[in-house]
């Protein structure tokens, strides 16, 4: 008996996420799903929740590669291109600032997901202690030579990531840039969908009753009454 890769032993948990009994689609015909937030908001347990539910996530490691593209060049169209493989997409790149305006236009009709902390200093405090456990050294957010050294995705991407944010080399996680940027880019979020709010859900993942806020957006029942709980700091 061979082994399977990897890589295929995971397309084909894809695919029998995605293809239900009769050979279709579990959630045919349902929007597209687009969570444009900051990492360490809740994501992962969103995401999670979404295939618990039968949806189609987009594959990370796929979406993530793109973020060259965005980050360089602001090119949208490969990302766009991207989404047509899958309903529910979440991180990198789709929250960079503004591609949501380009996914919206692209999927009329589609859902938008803003996650959100309790206050824009525990995000802070969660990304920078997050940050400081994979690419760090001695409990301390990685420096800007640590970043570059991060082999994650690629060598530069982690560097390019942060730098996102408009943060100097010398501080690449200056507390007020990153809260700036954070707090800028929910607010454009929140000005974009002022007058949709059947379109965008801002949703506090840790707060009670948040996922039964998640279910009634989505449309789709649930056994469950709380989110699972993901990739917890």
């Amino acid at each position: 008996m061979f082994r399977l890769r990897e890589k295929t032993v995971r397309v084909l948990d894809h695919l029998i996420r995605w293809v239900g009994p009769r050979g279709k689609p579990v959630h045919a015909g349902h929007p597209k799903d687009f969570c444009i937030v900051r990492n360490k908001t809740g994501t992962t347990s969103l995401m999670k929740a979404f295939m618990d539910l039968g949806f189609d996530v987009g594959d990370q490691p796929t979406a993530e590669v793109l973020y060259d593209r965005y980050y360089f060049k602001r090119e949208f169209g490969p990302i766009l291109d991207y989404c047509e493989t899958a309903q529910v997409f979440q991180d990198v790149p789709f929250s960079c600032p503004y591609l949501f305006v380009a996914l919206d236009q692209r999927f009329p009709g589609s859902k938008f997901i803003l996650t959100v902390r309790d206050s824009s200093e525990q995000w802070y405090s969660s990304i920078t202690r997050f940050h400081a456990k994979i690419w760090g050294s001695g409990g301390k957010p990685p420096t800007a030579d640590e970043l570059r050294a991060a082999t994650y995705v690629r060598l530069g991407f982690a560097y390019n990531l942060v730098k996102l944010y408009g943060t100097t080399d010398a501080e690449p996680y200056e507390e007020r840039t990153l809260i700036d940027h954070y707090e800028r880019h929910n607010k454009a979020v929140l000005d974009y969908f002022k007058d949709r709010p059947d379109d965008l859900l801002v949703l506090n993942v840790a707060q009670k009753g948040s996922y039964a806020d998640f279910v009634k957006f989505t449309g789709v029942g649930s056994a469950q009454d709380e989110f699972p709980w993901e990739n917890a700091t």
